[in-house]
C-alpha cells in the first residue's frame, strides 16, 4: 500500500467517525425531547442520505451529510421539532444534488416527508432569464407548500441559519447575496415565526460579513463593558430579587443584551455614538407559575411590585400578555428608572411565554397536550394573508418580494371596527389599509372614515385603540396613487391587481399602435426592439411603455427611428459624483480583474471571461469605469459591491444601501465584491448636519475648526437659528470617509454643540 492510500483510507476513517459522532449526537438530543421516540425512521432517513451524498465534500472540506446532519440539530434541539422535521432535513438536499427524485422519497418514507423536502427543493436557474436569480420564484413554491406544512419553512430556516454559520469558505461576492437575502426575507421569516433566538443569530452574521470592520468593533465593545454591564445587572436586581423572594415567587432573572446588529441600527437609524445607545442592557424576570390560569395575574402581580421600588416610564407600558403578537409572542413590557439615573427595560414572562418568544410556533406544539390548546388564530391569519398575495400572481419578482416583505417586519396595533369588533394591522397602517382588510369592496370603494367619530382622509394613519368607520362611494374607483399611502401587502396587491386590470386595455392600444408605427416603417417587431425603446423613453417595463403609447402621453417620431437604426445614442449619466472625477486612466490594468480602462468615458462592459470571484478594485485611474448611483452616495472607506446592471455595466453601491439590499435579494448571481484602493487624490462630497444652541461666533467657529484647523474645503454652509437652538448643513469636499470622521469628531468639542451627524 502505497503513502497516497494510506492517506486516503485515514481520511475516509476520519470522515465516518466525524459523521458517525455528529449523528449519534442527534440521536441523543432527540431522545432527551418529549416527541415520541421514532429513531427507526430518522436512522433509515440519515443511512439514506449517506449513501446518497456519498463522496461529495462541502467547500468547506468537511464530507456534505454533515450539512444534513447540522441542519437536523438545529430542527431538533434549537427548535424542538420531531421526527418528520428531523427526517427532512436529513434528506432535504438528496432531490436537489442526487439523481433521486421526490417520487423516491414518497415511496420510502410516505407522503408528508416527500411533500416537505419537494417544498424546500431548490428551483433550477432561468425562470425569469439572465436578469434575475430564481430566488423569487422558488421563494414562492418554498410560501406554497408551507401554507400546507409550516414545518417547510422552519426547515428552510434552519438549513439557512447553518449556512450562514458556514459563510466563511464563500466567496466574497457570495457572502454579499447570501447574507443580503438572510437580512431581507429569513430574518423576518424567523421574527414573524416568533424565532427571537435564531432571527438575532442570522442578522448577527448577516451584518458581520456585509460589515465586518463595524462588527469587530461594536463585539469588542460590548466586551470592554461587560464588567459595568454586570454591576449595573447586579445593582439593578438585587432588590428586586428581595421583593420577589418575599412574595414566594418561583423564578429566575437573566441580562438580555442587545445584538451587535441591533445596536449598529440604532446608531445608524439615530446617528448615534455606542455609548449613546442606553438601551444595551434590559433584565427579564421569567416566572413558574403555580397555575397556568394565574399566568396573566402573576405577571400584572410582579409588575405592581416592581413599582413599589423603582418609577416606571408612564409611556413605555407594553401589554403582550393580553394582546399577543401576531407571532405568539407574550410579556410584559416595563422600563424603569434605575438607581443610577439610567431607564432600564423589565420583560416579565412565564417560562411557557419565554419559550414560545425564542422558539415561536414551534413551541406550540409542546403545549398543545392537557386542557390547553394554543390558539393558532393568529398563525392561520398570516397564513391566509400569504395565501391571497400568491393567489395573485405578481408578474415581478421584486413586486412579489417586497409585497412579502411588507407583511414581515411590520409590528402591530390593535384597531377597533364600529360594532367593538378588535382588527390587528400592522403600525403606520392607514384608513384605506384597513379598508381593504376587512372587504375588497370596501377598500376599493374608500372615500374616507370616521375615526374617533372624526372624519379623516383615507391616507390618515392609525394609531392603536382607534375605532373606524370606513365610508364608501359607489362612484369612487381605484387610482394608481393609492400605493403611495398603503402600508399592508393585501392592500397593495389589491390595487395593483385592480389597475393591472383597468391598464390592459390601454396596453392593447399601445401595441396596436407600436405594430403598426413599425410595420409603417418596415421594421420587424422583436424584443431587442421593444428593449432600445424603453430605455430611450425611460419606461423600466415593456407594459409601462405600451400604457404610455395607448394613454397618448409619449407619441413616436423620427427620433425613435434613429435610435433603432443606431443613429442616436442616449448617454448615460454616471450620476453621484462622477462629475468629480478629473480625469481617466488610460489603457492601465487593474489587478482585481484583469480589464483594459480605454480612452475617457469607457464604462467597463463585464464579458464571459469576467471573473466574478474577484474583487473590482475601484482607483484613481479605474474610477470612471463604473457606475455610482444617486441611491447611497458611497465614498472611500464605504463597505461597498458592485452589481451587474442589464447593460453589464457595474454600478457601486454601498452595502447597506436599501436598493442593494432588493438587489441582493433578487439578482444574487450579479452581485461582485468591491474595494476602494484610493490615495487620496481625488474629492468627493459629504453633507454634515449640526444641531446646538445658538450664541454668538458658533458659525466662525465651526467653520475655523473645518476650514483653518484641518485645512478643508467648504462648499456650502446653511444655518438656521430659532428661540436660542441653531441647525445647520455643511457641504464639504473630503477624500473618504475617515476624514468625514475626524471633522465630526472635532465639531462636537465645539461649546454648546449638540448633535453632528453625516446625512449624505
Amino acid at each position: 500500500m502505497d503513502e497516497q492510500e494510506l492517506k486516503n483510507k485515514e481520511r475516509e476513517a476520519a470522515d465516518d467517525k466525524l459523521i458517525t459522532d455528529a449523528f449519534h449526537h442527534l440521536l441523543d438530543t432527540y431522545l432527551h425531547t418529549r416527541h415520541r421516540k421514532k429513531v427507526d425512521i430518522i436512522t433509515k432517513a440519515f443511512n439514506f442520505a449517506r449513501q446518497a451524498h456519498k463522496g461529495v465534500r462541502r467547500l468547506s472540506g468537511e464530507p456534505y451529510i454533515m450539512h444534513p446532519i447540522a441542519v437536523a440539530q438545529i430542527a431538533c434541539e434549537e427548535m424542538g421539532l420531531g421526527s418528520t422535521s428531523i427526517c427532512a432535513a436529513l434528506l432535504h438536499d438528496v432531490v436537489e444534488d442526487t439523481d433521486y427524485t421526490v417520487e423516491d422519497l414518497q415511496n420510502i418514507f410516505g407522503p408528508k416527508i416527500a411533500m416537505i423536502v419537494d417544498g424546500l427543493t431548490k428551483i433550477s436557474g432561468g425562470i425569469f432569464g439572465d436578469h434575475a436569480s430564481a430566488q423569487a420564484e422558488n421563494f414562492k413554491k418554498l410560501l406554497l407548500t408551507m401554507s400546507d406544512d409550516i414545518r417547510v419553512i422552519l426547515i428552510k430556516i434552519c438549513d439557512r441559519l447553518h449556512n450562514m454559520r458556514t459563510l466563511a469558505s464563500q466567496a466574497p461576492n457570495k457572502q454579499y447575496k447570501i447574507a443580503g437575502e438572510t437580512l431581507y426575507i429569513y430574518a423576518p421569516l424567523a421574527n414573524r415565526l416568533g424565532l427571537n433566538k435564531i432571527k438575532t443569530e442570522l442578522e448577527d452574521l448577516s451584518f458581520r460579513y456585509e460589515h465586518p470592520e463595524d462588527y469587530a468593533d461594536i463585539t469588542n465593545k460590548l466586551n470592554f463593558t461587560k464588567e459595568q454591564r454586570d454591576k449595573l445587572f447586579d445593582d439593578f436586581t438585587a432588590p428586586i430579587r428581595k421583593k420577589l423572594d418575599q412574595m414566594g415567587i418561583s423564578y429566575h432573572i437573566k441580562a438580555r443584551i442587545k445584538s451587535p446588529y441591533s445596536i449598529w441600527c440604532k446608531m445608524q437609524n439615530k446617528h448615534v455614538t455606542f455609548d449613546e445607545v442606553f438601551d444595551i442592557l434590559a433584565v427579564r424576570i421569567v416566572f413558574h407559575p403555580d397555575n397556568r390560569n394565574d399566568e396573566i395575574n402573576e405577571c400584572f402581580r410582579i409588575y405592581v411590585a416592581l413599582n413599589q421600588i423603582y418609577k416606571s416610564h408612564p409611556d413605555r407600558l407594553r401589554d403582550w400578555v393580553n394582546h399577543p403578537k401576531a407571532n405568539g409572542y407574550q410579556a410584559l413590557h416595563v422600563t424603569m428608572m434605575s438607581n443610577q439615573g439610567q431607564w432600564i427595560e423589565v420583560q416579565i414572562r412565564s417560562e411557557r411565554m419565554d419559550e414560545i418568544a425564542e422558539q415561536g410556533f414551534a413551541a406550540h406544539w409542546k403545549y398543545k397536550e392537557g386542557d390547553f390548546k394554543e390558539d393558532e388564530d393568529e398563525l392561520n391569519k398570516w397564513l391566509g394573508t400569504i395565501k391571497e398575495i400568491l393567489d395573485d400572481p405578481q408578474p415581478d419578482a421584486m413586486d412579489f418580494l417586497d409585497s412579502i416583505k411588507m407583511n414581515l417586519f411590520a409590528s402591530e396595533i390593535f384597531v377597533f371596527t364600529p360594532k367593538g369588533e378588535v382588527k390587528t394591522m400592522p403600525a403606520d397602517c392607514t384608513v384605506l389599509d384597513f379598508a381593504f382588510q376587512i372587504h375588497t369592496f370596501l377598500g376599493s370603494h374608500c372615500i374616507g372614515a370616521k375615526v374617533n367619530h372624526k372624519l379623516v382622509p383615507m391616507s390618515h394613519k392609525l394609531k392603536s385603540g382607534d375605532q373606524v368607520e370606513v365610508l364608501t362611494s359607489n362612484s369612487q374607483h381605484v387610482k394608481p396613487e393609492w400605493i403611495g399611502f398603503v402600508a399592508t401587502a393585501k392592500a397593495k396587491g389589491k390595487i395593483q391587481a385592480m389597475l393591472r386590470r383597468e391598464n390592459r386595455e390601454s396596453q392593447k392600444k399601445g401595441e396596436d399602435i407600436l405594430n403598426n408605427w413599425l410595420k409603417a416603417n418596415d421594421i420587424e417587431s422583436s424584443i431587442p426592439i421593444l428593449d432600445k425603446l424603453c430605455e430611450y423613453h425611460n419606461f423600466p417595463k415593456h407594459d409601462d411603455f405600451f400604457q404610455a403609447l395607448g394613454e397618448g402621453t409619449i407619441e413616436l417620431d423620427d427620433k425613435d427611428l434613429d435610435v433603432l437604426q443606431g443613429k442616436a445614442n442616449k448617454e448615460k449619466s454616471g450620476g453621484g459624483w462622477r462629475k468629480f472625477v478629473p480625469f481617466l486612466g488610460k489603457g492601465k490594468k487593474d489587478k482585481g480583474n484583469d480589464v483594459t480602462v480605454q480612452p475617457s468615458k469607457s464604462l467597463l462592459v463585464v464579458g464571459k471571461g469576467f471573473n466574478k470571484k474577484l474583487p473590482c478594485i475601484i482607483r484613481e485611474n479605474t474610477i470612471g469605469m463604473y457606475i455610482f448611483p444617486s441611491c447611497c452616495h458611497p465614498i472611500p472607506g464605504d463597505d461597498i459591491l458592485g452589481f451587474i446592471d442589464k447593460k453589464n455595466h457595474v454600478e457601486i453601491h454601498k452595502r447597506s444601501c436599501r436598493v442593494a439590499s432588493k438587489l441582493k435579494t433578487s439578482y444574487g448571481p450579479r452581485i461582485l465584491d468591491a474595494k476602494w484602493e484610493m490615495h487620496k487624490q481625488l474629492f468627493f462630497d459629504a453633507t454634515i448636519e449640526v444641531h446646538g444652541i445658538d450664541r454668538k461666533g458658533m458659525l466662525h467657529d465651526v467653520s475655523e475648526v473645518i476650514s483653518q484647523k484641518m485645512d478643508i474645503n467648504i462648499c456650502r454652509v446653511n444655518f438656521t437659528a430659532n428661540q436660542g437652538i441653531f441647525e445647520g448643513q455643511i457641504e464639504v469636499r473630503v477624500h473618504d470617509r475617515a476624514e468625514v470622521k475626524v471633522i465630526i469628531d472635532a465639531l462636537k468639542k465645539i461649546d454648546d454643540m449638540k448633535e453632528v451627524q453625516q446625512i449624505i
